[in-house]
């Protein structure tokens, strides 16, 4: 992205120009593209003949010009995706060009453009949103919040790499787990479980107890899938635990015996596909909808969910299924139509894993994502994180953006000894190692090119490091 025109802190715009997205608009299109000619061209020499190149016809590229009433063409940039069809998340924009107009602040019109381009990133699913500015530029760029990387090379001339830092995995993450540590100070023990949804049960050896509660809007107004996800997220916090179920309690809420019935109708058909028998529970009738599962498990090794800097990280997800109806892009099923031996297979992975002394620590991920639940396992560990963005497995149609973000079904971060990052064998579920625990805070995402871009920049819960478990000596589970 190279900004044309003078610097200046004046940002004020004329209020009949419009930022609009071009489109298919040849008029618009037609402008944007002499206006680029004549700077990049014809006044800066930076290109011979044509500033045209591959991206231009990208069926992805976006356009966006500032346009007056008239539809006359002032200015313009273009976004693309930097990783082929956008799928990783990464997008760059390139071509700022715009014209002095009288009664509007110089650079003004750029300033507009550049911010609506970073909207416009955000609303295509970037994670990463980067420019190659030319130096005489990086001064208006770091103005509008954005920050100078590196030097690069661009049509033989000395440019800055800069980046503009996308928060959507730290908006998640500050609004699902950052309250938490002032919550619960001083109220949960300091021990390997600390944060954790499951926890050893003290003074009943080997037994594990869990708890979950559905978000409150999903029980009124999709209450069967709402009772299925009860006991999906109660087996999962089980599974991580390398527990075996032994059972679960419900807390229900619900206006009325019809809208409770097709809650339970959920609940039911999750017990029997997740071997998690209901052994009782509460109900009221007339009441908001609400929802809470325990559940009870045994593991005589249980897995905690902190590791150590150094350690491997792996993912391990199904990726068949689809986004819920109702839910895109926040919520995928890979579970609701599965066999029950298949399921069953998944959720022994860790178990089986562990006993094989292969697993260190493990967390099903949350509603913070893929990446605020790693953020979440490296605070316990004391340590941060660094994932590989391209080697997460992800589904076919699903963007990095929404899948990172998601509450995917069935998924697991584990940390193993380097030596030991063999793929859990969790059957129809896919699983890569595609990270490790390291020294410092938060996480950060390694992209193809070798850049790193921060994620979430300090603690997700504020809950902090565990204590270290007394042993890591892994006794197999009983299977029966």
């Amino acid at each position: 992205m190279r900004g044309t025109g003078p610097r200046t802190r004046a940002t004020r715009l004329a209020h009949d120009v419009l930022i609009v997205d071009a489109g298919d608009d040849p008029h618009r299109l037609d402008a944007y593209r002499r206006l680029r000619r004549r700077a990049f061209v014809e006044e800066q020499g930076l290109f011979t003949g044509e500033d045209v190149d591959a991206y231009d016809a990208h069926p992805r590229s976006r356009v966006l010009v500032a346009v007056t009433p008239e539809n006359v063409v002032l200015g313009g940039v273009r976004l693309h995706p930097e990783d082929g069809d956008g799928g990783l998340g990464w997008w760059r924009g390139s071509r700022l060009v715009c014209r002095d107009v009288p009664g509007t602040a110089r650079g003004a019109i750029g300033a507009a453009l550049v911010r609506a381009a970073c909207v416009e990133a955000v609303g295509v699913g970037a994670l990463r949103f980067d420019a190659h500015v030319q130096l005489d530029h990086v001064r208006f760029f770091r103005r509008l919040g954005w920050t100078a990387l590196r030097r690069i090379e661009v049509a033989g001339r000395e440019h800055a790499l800069m980046h503009w830092p996308v928060d959507r995995i730290a908006r998640l993450v500050h609004a699902t787990k950052a309250p938490l540590g002032g919550l619960y100070d001083g109220l949960v023990p300091d021990d390997p479980w600390k944060g954790d949804d499951a926890v050893p049960v003290p003074d009943a050896p080997g037994v594990v107890a869990c708890t979950d509660a559905i978000t409150p809007s999903m029980v009124e107004r999709d209450p069967e899938w709402a009772g299925w996800c009860a006991m999906l997220v109660t087996a999962h916090d089980l599974s991580a635990m390398g527990a075996r179920p032994l059972g679960a309690l419900d807390a229900l809420g619900a206006a009325d015996v019809d809208h409770a019935d097709r809650v339970l109708t959920g609940l039911r058909r999750g017990s029997d596909a997740f071997d998690l028998p209901v052994l009782g529970g509460h109900t009221q009738l007339g009441v908001p909808a609400a929802l809470s599962v325990t559940g009870l498990g045994h593991a005589t090794d249980p897995v905690p969910g902190a590791g150590r800097a150094g350690q491997a990280l792996a993912v391990t997800a199904d990726l068949e299924g689809g986004w819920r109806p109702g839910h895109h892009g926040r919520q995928w099923d890979s579970t609701s139509w599965r066999r029950r031996d298949d399921l069953r297979t998944m959720l022994d992975a860790v178990r089986a894993a562990r006993a094989d002394g292969r697993v260190e620590a493990a967390k099903d991920v949350s509603m913070a994502g893929v990446v605020g639940t790693t953020g979440m396992l490296a605070e316990a560990s004391g340590c941060g994180a660094e994932l590989d963005v391209a080697a997460i497995p992800r589904p076919d149609g699903a963007s990095a953006g929404d899948w990172l973000t998601c509450f995917p079904g069935f998924a697991l971060i584990t940390a193993h000894d380097a030596a030991r990052a063999d793929p859990l064998p969790a059957g129809p579920a896919t699983g890569a190692s595609c990270g490790r625990l390291v020294e410092g805070r938060g996480v950060r995402l390694r992209w193809p090119d070798g850049e790193v871009t921060t994620a979430v920049d300090g603690a997700v819960t504020g809950l902090g490091p565990t204590t270290r478990p007394a042993t890591t000596d892994h006794t197999p589970e009983d299977p029966a």
